[in-house]
């Protein structure tokens, strides 16, 4: 699948609205009961760029964007301004913001993942666009140094450590990542005269997986 490396203009995603979607199939049983169960093991998002556009200018930049991925055919980054750290958005990434792995002795490379909690329940979402520069990692604890000690893949999400963790050691990271997505559409339709007036035209973007 084609991927550019470029990032969704910021100030413009950050007016933008969406979130995570789930797939979930229900079948009602004569009982009254139902049967509940997912074909998604990971969640998918959606945006609608369209709302941080508010100028003209803005318009073009998406126009320049979108022209430049060929519509659909290329995916690329995008901010999710709620949910772009592995902690919460006002705090600031530290090296024990996630567990991502337990050493065994022999492992060196090990995927970002970000696991979301609430009650009894869990889910671990693999991140697989981390901003260079903005990962952290510690093992049982003790910070690493980056180019040193590890070293990140940014278009793919795996680190890989100088040595291997002990057996049981707690690999644990930090870090900012984008969303990989595409748009949803081969086509933009603006008038400037609606645009003018406070009409925005709808330039979906989902979530790819990579």
């Amino acid at each position: 699948m084609g991927f550019h490396e470029v990032r969704f203009p910021t100030d413009l995603s950050f007016g933008s609205v969406g979130g995570p979607e789930r797939r979930t199939d229900i079948v009602s049983l004569t009982s009254g009961f139902e049967e509940r169960n997912t074909p998604w093991a990971h969640s998918r998002r959606r945006y609608d760029a369209g709302l941080g556009m508010r100028s003209l200018d803005d318009v073009s930049s998406v126009i320049d964007f979108f022209e430049a991925r060929q519509g659909q055919l290329f995916g690329f980054r995008w901010k999710d301004w709620v949910d772009f750290k592995s902690c919460l958005p006002s705090d600031t990434i530290s090296a024990s913001d996630q567990v991502i792995a337990l050493g065994d002795g022999a492992a060196v490379s090990f995927p970002l993942i970000k696991t979301y909690r609430s009650g009894e329940g869990s889910y671990a979402r693999p991140i697989t666009k981390p901003m260079a520069g903005k990962v952290v990692i510690a093992v049982d604890g003790t910070a690493l140094t980056e180019g040193v000690d590890f070293t990140v893949d940014a278009s793919t999400g795996i680190v890989t450590l100088a040595t291997a963790p002990a057996s049981e050691k707690e690999v644990t990271a930090g870090f900012e990542f984008d969303v990989p997505v595409r748009f949803d559409t081969d086509r933009i339709t603006v008038s400037v005269a609606s645009f003018r007036a406070g009409q925005v035209p709808d330039v979906p973007v989902v979530e790819v997986r990579v």
